[in-house]
Order: C-alpha cells, then structure tokens, then sequence
C-alpha cells in the first residue's frame, strides 16, 4: 500500500499495535504487515522514526532488554498513550462510517 494512505494514520496504528503489551519495533512491523494481510508491508524507516516520535509526544516509553543476545529497544504505551488511543478510536471510527456512508449512499447518522 502506498506510504501515502497511511499518511495520518500510522501513529493510530503503531499505538493499537502497542495496546496489546510491550513489543521491539520489528514485532510492530511484522504485525501491521500481517494483519494488514501484507498490505502494510513498511520499512524500518518509516516506523522506528514513528516510534521515536511517539516517545519524545510521551505516548509511548521504552526499555532496553536483552533477547537472545542482542539488545532491544521494547516499547509499550504511556497513560497518554492509552488516553490518546481511547480518542483516536473514537475519531477514526466517526471518520469511517461518515466515509463508508457516502461511499455506500446511506445517510450518516448523528451521534446522539
């Protein structure tokens, strides 16, 4: 899929990613990729600098731990993170009705 349709929505992702528990940056690849059945197949540098980003916003935090001999870099969501997810959820799921309305020619419905 083209790095252009994520565009806006990468950090939604990472973060749903992360809500699961603790993983290292290659686990996050390895799981948008294959939940996306291969549609989000996206290099390292695209997500670590996410990743980095999403830190430094304190919506993420990270430890080094030691796996099979090498250090890795685990990251898993802040309080924020958790908050911030819970009002990404919110938006996205709002967007994609309002989206799938139109698209399927039904009226949207308001929220009450």
């Amino acid at each position: 899929m083209k790095g252009q349709a994520l565009k806006g929505h990468l950090d939604l992702l990472i973060l749903a990613v992360l809500a699961e528990g603790p993983r290292h940056g290659y686990a996050v690849i390895e799981i948008l990729k294959e939940r996306s059945g291969e549609s989000f197949d996206l290099p390292e540098g695209t997500v670590y600098p996410v990743l980095h980003r999403l830190e430094k916003a304190d919506l993420l935090t990270s430890v080094w731990e030691d796996s099979q001999g090498r250090a890795r870099r685990t990251y898993r969501l802040s309080d924020k993170g958790k908050r911030s997810l819970a009002e990404q959820r919110t938006a996205w799921d709002q967007f994609s009705r309002a989206v799938g309305s139109v698209l399927g020619g039904a009226p949207w419905p308001k929220p009450t």
